[in-house]
C-alpha cells in the first residue's frame, strides 16, 4: 500500500457500523412516539403452546390477559371453583395470576413464597404461623385481601396457603416461561422473625405494632440476592424454565421512606430496573421486557398516564404489549393466533376489568 493510500484511508470507530437504534436521532428523534422500535430483542421465544406463569405486582396482570386474549397458553394452575360465577370468582381472587397469590410486590415475597412452595422452610415454624385476627375473622399476612372478609379460622387460612402452595409447585414444575413483574423496594417485615408482608399491618389488615413490624427500603445487594435465591430455587425445580422480568411502570401510591413519593418511586423503580438487567445480563435464560420504558420514558410524553399521572391507561396496556408481540414476531416469526387459549378459562382475562392492586388502600390514609 502505498504512502498516499494510507493517508487517505477512511478513519473507522466501533460507532461507524452501528445500526440506526443505537443512535437517538434515527433511533427516537426522528419518530413519532408511537413509531419508536426495536426496543428489545428477545433472548428467547415465547410460543403460542408454552404454558406461561405469571405473577408480580399488578402491572403483571396485564400479561395474562394480552396471552389470553390472543390465544397463548396461559397456565391457570389454581382455577375457580366450578359453582362460583365470574364475579364471584374475582372477588376470590382467582384468574389473576397463574395461582392465588395476589400481588407479589418484593423480590423478598417471591423468595418466601418459593420457599414455602418447595420445602425450605416449614410452614408450621414460628416464623411462618403468624396470622392477623380482626373480629373473629382471620387474614394471611402473606395475601391480606386474598379471601373477602377472612377466612372463618387458622386453619381454614393454612388449609387455603398449602392449596396455593401446591398449585404454586404444578404450575412452575410444568411451565415454560414464567414472567414476573418487579414492582417495589419498599416493605414492612416483623422485626423478630424476618416475615415480610404483603401491606403494612393496620392498612389491609392487623394491628400495626412499632415495636414488632420495621419498614425496609430494599437495597440493590438485598434484592438482587433475593432474586438471585429465587431463580435458583426455579431451576433446580425446572432446568429449563425461561425467566422473563419487568418493572412495573406504576408509581408508588405512598411511601414510607421520609422521602417525596416521586423521588421515593424514582430510586425502587431505578433499583429494580438494573437488578433485573444485571440478572438477564448474567444468567442464561432470564431475559428482560422493558415494560417501564415503553410508559415511562420522557420521549412518550406521559401519554400512556391517565390524569392522575399513575394509572396506566388502556392505550398504554395495549402498546405494551403490542411492543412485546412485534418483538417476539420479528425474532421468532410464527403463525398468529387469536382468541382464547386451550382450556383456559380464568375468570381475569377480561380486558375491560379493573387490575387488582392491594397497594392502591394506602390512598385511603392520606390527609
Amino acid at each position: 500500500m502505498s504512502g498516499f493510500e494510507m493517508c487517505s484511508a477512511k478513519p473507522t470507530n466501533p460507532y461507524a457500523d452501528l445500526p440506526p437504534k443505537a443512535f437517538w436521532k434515527s433511533a427516537v428523534a426522528a419518530h413519532n412516539s408511537l413509531e419508536i422500535s426495536e426496543l428489545w430483542t428477545p433472548e428467547f421465544a415465547v410460543r403460542p403452546s408454552d404454558k406461561v406463569v405469571t405473577a408480580g405486582s399488578c402491572f403483571a396482570q396485564h400479561f395474562s390477559r394480552a396471552l389470553s386474549a390472543r390465544g397463548y397458553n396461559w397456565f391457570d394452575a389454581e382455577p375457580a371453583p366450578a359453582l362460583l360465577t365470574e364475579e364471584q370468582a374475582r372477588s376470590f381472587n382467582y384468574g389473576i395470576f397463574s395461582t392465588r397469590t395476589g400481588n407479589i410486590y418484593t423480590a423478598r415475597m417471591l423468595r418466601q413464597w418459593l420457599e414455602l412452595a418447595f420445602g425450605e422452610t416449614d410452614m408450621q415454624s414460628s416464623e411462618w404461623d403468624e396470622v392477623w385476627e380482626t373480629e373473629g375473622r382471620f387474614q394471611d399476612p402473606l395475601r391480606p385481601v386474598i379471601e373477602p372478609g377472612g377466612f372463618v379460622s387458622p386453619d381454614e387460612l393454612f388449609s387455603a396457603r398449602r392449596a396455593t402452595l401446591a398449585a404454586l409447585r404444578n404450575a412452575l414444575r410444568q411451565a415454560d416461561v414464567f414472567v414476573f413483574t418487579m414492582g417495589l423496594t419498599e416493605s414492612w417485615r416483623n422485626r423478630y422473625t424476618g416475615l415480610e408482608y404483603a401491606m403494612c399491618p393496620g392498612t389491609a389488615g392487623g394491628v400495626f405494632d412499632a415495636g414488632q413490624h420495621v419498614f425496609c427500603n430494599q437495597r440493590y445487594s438485598e434484592i438482587h440476592a433475593d432474586m438471585n435465591a429465587a431463580l435458583r430455587i426455579l431451576r433446580e425445580q425446572n432446568a429449563n424454565l425461561k425467566v422473563l422480568l419487568t418493572v412495573s411502570p406504576v408509581p408508588l401510591t405512598a411511601t414510607a421512606s421520609g422521602e417525596h413519593v416521586l423521588t421515593a418511586t424514582s430510586y425502587s423503580k431505578s433499583v429494580l430496573r438494573s437488578v433485573a438487567g444485571d440478572l438477564a445480563a448474567d444468567l442464561d435464560g432470564v431475559d428482560y421486557f422493558p415494560s417501564y420504558e415503553i410508559i415511562t420514558h420522557p420521549a412518550f410524553r406521559g401519554m400512556f398516564y391517565a390524569p392522575n399521572q399513575r394509572s396506566v391507561i388502556s392505550k398504554g396496556v395495549d402498546h405494551v404489549m403490542e411492543s412485546f408481540f412485534a418483538a417476539q414476531q420479528a425474532r421468532f416469526p410464527q403463525k398468529s393466533v387469536r382468541g382464547r387459549g386451550k382450556g383456559q378459562v380464568g375468570a381475569g382475562d377480561r380486558s375491560d376489568r379493573a387490575i387488582k392492586c392491594e397497594e392502591e388502600m394506602l390512598d385511603a390514609f392520606a390527609r
